[in-house]
């Protein structure tokens, strides 16, 4: 988890032949320890709850404790992870299309559009700025969907939601 995903990408990619499937593996290589991590640390707090330490007394099976009890109250946060990861990796995918090793014509890309328009900025500025920009409003989205899901999700934020006529206090 030390070593910088991207830069790993960049090396692993440039040996073989940059594909759409190599990409997908090393990008998934690079992320799992994040959502192992997480998934870990909101593991061994949860369990130590009053109601799972309840349901362990009322004889529940551990497959019951697990599904039940501790997923429902960590997936929320692995939600609002994976939202955040996904416009990190969109990203990094642009990134490494953009430097031509990502994915490759004939496929495209938004990256790959920058690449390619960086050519004609004096002359057709257009044909990378509006693919960057698409980069940007998406990423921008994505992290203000992740943030809006962090709230709803949790049972101790989303009193933000309701609106002020309804609150109470």
């Amino acid at each position: 988890m030390s070593f910088p995903s991207l830069l790993l990408a960049v090396i692993v990619l440039y040996i073989p032949e940059p594909s759409v499937a190599n990409l997908i593996i090393v990008r998934a290589i690079t992320r799992i320890p994040v959502y192992l991590r997480i998934t870990r640390a909101e593991v061994l707090e949860v369990r130590e709850r009053m109601f799972v330490q309840a349901a362990k007394g009322m004889g529940a099976s551990s497959g019951r404790i697990v599904f039940r009890h501790i997923l429902p109250v960590i997936l929320p946060t692995l939600i609002t992870i994976a939202t955040l990861d996904f416009a990190f990796v969109m990203l990094a995918e642009s990134a490494l299309s953009f430097l031509g090793i990502g994915i490759q014509p004939p496929e495209i890309t938004w990256g790959l559009m920058v690449s390619q328009g960086r050519d004609y900025l004096t002359t057709a500025w257009w044909l990378a700025f509006w693919p960057g920009l698409a980069i940007i409003l998406t990423t921008m989205s994505l992290n203000l969907l992740s943030s809006w899901m962090r709230i709803a999700l949790d049972p101790t934020q989303n009193w933000r939601l309701e609106p002020k006529a309804n609150r109470r206090g």
